[in-house]
């Protein structure tokens, strides 16, 4: 065989590894692109052989598709791509990962480079095009790497292609925007990196507090709260500052806690005091993971979706980028994480049995009946044998406990609850009511084991069966009465997003969540800022 063609094997076989992310120093935005007079599309040949130290099957195909010679002769194109670059950290990326200052070396010294020059000028912008193409469509990290419990697929993007209609356009900024995430949490994560930006650099010492400080009491560490709420532009600056929690600091406390999730009641705890004692940089740091993460969500939700956002608590039903309905909800503990997932709402299922998982079994129902061997008639829950017979409570073992299935009948008891929505996903987990409703008042609801309790879930249901004759609120409620499982198909196409983000901006200004599944530090160490 040709050892050319053996060469270029070899290299294709090395080019499909992914190319490490280099750990570089933040680059201060480039004030402007030069001007310069040349002649447009100028074109010189591409030696193959130099690809090849690249190990890029992408950067190969693409001069192959180009017959070898330079693609980026017309300077308007050149320098809209240029600019694109040089301000990609507004997008949370790293201008330094494109070769941005190489790049612009070129672009100052191209009326006076040779045609080597320009030939290696031309594919290092390819290179560095064909990254941040990659960066702006599916983010710099794969999420399966770092993240158990997730299943969103990859955007599907040809880069090459998309590189082949940025030199036919007349709008490379337009089309290079149709790239990044047109969801408004993700404009709003790009609002809140120019607002924090903003800020200045912060030096304030750790708060500590024994207890907890209310309204009108007096305490030192009052001095420290005030200046993080003046900081953080909370509070209103003073001249002066005193030890007493008076009113104005209690309406600027609960402006806080509403912006970080917490219970806006004015009281200082210790959840409050932990979001005090973030300083900017790690905020910031917050804000560029999910900038990350929402590289990965799906670009095309639908035009009618339900969305989880797991650290908020919260599910939006949204149509026509409208949401028309909120609902408070309760996820995963941290033991127990709910997944990350796309899928699409197939059915409801009215006074559902409950089928008792095998992690629920070992961990809290198996210790259950040991405790209170009348846990099983408690609880309604019914006992099965691997041939679906029903097995008396009373021949129930310690020896064979896990030969069973455990059943749970319907009713208001049930830990299901009156409804559930099935959404098919490789996880087994499912939206529904609970028997718990008072768990939706507290602040911290990560306490399922990784299904998604929702509040007033008849509500829901109704709008998406959305069949006013059969399935009106009257009709749903007689049903839910007989304590019968009934199944009902959901006709419309809506889809369904479970989500995890932790940062974003709205007309209050910066808003944080905790991060329930400690998933933000380990991203940023992942990204290499």
């Amino acid at each position: 065989m040709n050892p050319f063609y053996i060469f270029m094997l070899i290299c294709i076989i090395v080019g499909c590894k992914k190319e490490p992310l280099q750990n570089e120093v933040a680059l201060q935005r480039i004030a402007s692109i030069p001007t310069v007079q040349i002649t447009s599309d100028k074109i010189v040949p591409i030696d193959s052989v130099s690809l090849y130290q690249y190990k890029s099957k992408e950067l190969i195909h693409l001069y192959q598709s180009a017959d070898f010679v330079t693609i980026w002769g017309k300077e308007k194109i050149r320098k809209t791509i240029l600019e694109q670059l040089s301000k990609s950290d507004e997008e949370g990326l790293n201008p330094l990962d494109y070769n941005i200052i190489k790049l612009m070396d070129y672009e100052r010294k191209i009326a006076v480079l040779t045609d080597q020059e320009l030939a290696n000028f031309d594919i290092l912008l390819s290179l560095s095009l064909q990254k941040y193409i990659s960066h702006l469509t599916n983010g710099r990290v794969n999420p399966s790497n770092i993240y158990k419990k997730w299943d969103l697929k990859e955007n599907e993007i040809d880069i090459n292609e998309t590189i082949f209609q940025l030199l036919k356009s007349d709008s490379v900024s337009k089309k290079i925007e149709l790239l990044k995430p047109n969801h408004i949490v993700y404009k709003r994560l790009k609002n809140a990196l120019k607002i924090i930006n903003t800020f200045p650099k912060d030096d304030f010492k750790k708060i500590e507090i024994i207890g907890k400080i209310s309204p009108n009491d007096s305490n030192s560490a009052l001095i420290g709260i005030k200046k993080r709420l003046i900081y953080w532009k909370d509070l209103q600056p003073k001249d002066s500052l005193s030890m007493i929690y008076d009113s104005e600091t209690v309406k600027a406390m609960k402006k806080f806690q509403t912006r970080h999730g917490l219970g806006a009641d004015g009281i200082i705890g210790r959840g409050t005091i932990e979001s005090l004692n973030f300083s900017k940089k790690q905020r910031k740091e917050q804000i560029l993971v999910n900038l990350e993460r929402w590289k990965w969500f799906p670009k095309n939700m639908g035009n009618e979706y339900v969305i989880v956002n797991i650290p908020d608590y919260k599910l939006s039903l949204v149509n026509n980028q409208d949401t028309v309905q909120t609902h408070r909800v309760i996820v995963g503990r941290p033991k127990r994480k709910t997944p990350v997932l796309s899928s699409r709402l197939t059915q409801v299922i009215f006074n559902p049995t409950w089928t008792v998982p095998p992690t629920i079994l070992r961990e809290d129902v198996i210790p259950a009946i040991l405790k209170n061997r009348s846990y099983l008639t408690q609880t309604k829950i019914r006992l099965y044998d691997r041939n679906g017979n029903a097995v008396p409570l009373y021949n129930w073992s310690l020896l064979n406990a896990y030969n069973y299935r455990y059943v749970q009948i319907p009713g208001k008891f049930n830990s299901l609850g009156m409804v559930k929505m099935i959404f098919p996903n490789r996880f087994s987990v499912y939206l529904h009511d609970t028997n718990h409703r008072d768990f939706f008042e507290k602040t911290e609801r990560s306490l399922s084991s990784g299904c998604v309790r929702v509040d007033n879930p008849l509500e829901l249901t109704e709008y998406l069966l959305n069949d006013p004759i059969h399935w009106n609120l009257e009709k749903i409620t007689e049903t839910l009465q007989k304590e019968k499982t009934e199944y009902a198909t959901i006709k419309k196409k809506v889809f369904f997003h479970l989500l995890y983000w932790t940062a974003w901006s709205d007309t209050s200004g910066l808003i944080f969540r905790d991060d329930i599944y400690n998933l933000d530090v380990v991203l940023y160490k992942r990204l290499g800022n």
